[in-house]
């Protein structure tokens, strides 16, 4: 068994996440993303988390990877469109998915075979598929209806789905590395 560290040991990580990242969406949520989500500061892209917290960075092993990867082939690819923008609360705007299911398939793959990772640490009793753009913690509700209006603009927003990434890093600026890719099904 070999851990994170002996298998990628460029990558000083505290946390470890499985996430689809959203290239397409970059031009739309991008500015917005690296004033108002704390996850973009950290150098995460654009994303629809499947899961995080994931495993410790130590009980990161090949034979790991391995079990992630196939969970995340289990599921097909498939094309989403971001066509709308919606709110937690009033507390974070993101952008959602359709269809959702694919990605809900993808959470319940790694859940699954990581049963000890619920996502977000199990408190939500539903996971939804989202898109982050701002995080009421960094903006005020000017700027967060700003950027929804703005993002809105942008909208539909294309992706073909057909990987996933293990992602790792800490709270440091820029700080989160691509660790694998790992292709759906």
């Amino acid at each position: 068994m070999h851990s994170l560290d002996e298998v990628l040991p460029q990558v000083p990580a505290t946390h470890t996440a499985v996430i689809v990242a959203v290239a397409a969406a970059e031009a739309v949520v991008g500015r917005h993303r690296e004033e108002l989500d704390r996850s973009a500061g950290w150098g995460i892209p654009a994303h629809v988390t499947v899961l995080y917290p994931f495993l410790a960075p130590d009980a990161l092993t090949t034979e790991a990877v391995a079990t992630l990867a196939a969970a995340i082939g289990s599921v097909p690819a498939f094309d989403a469109t971001f066509a709308a923008t919606a709110w937690f609360g009033s507390d974070i705007l993101w952008l959602a998915p359709e269809p959702d299911e694919p990605f809900r398939h993808l959470v319940d793959a790694v859940w699954r075979a990581f049963p000890q990772c619920p996502p977000y640490g199990g408190v939500h009793d539903d996971v939804v598929p989202h898109l982050t753009v701002a995080d009421r913690a960094l903006a005020t509700g000017g700027q967060m209806a700003a950027a929804e209006a703005a993002v809105r603009s942008g909208l539909p927003i294309h992706q073909r789905v057909d990987h996933a990434l293990l992602v790792a890093g800490t709270s440091a600026p820029r700080s989160w590395r691509t660790v694998k890719r790992l292709p759906l099904g």
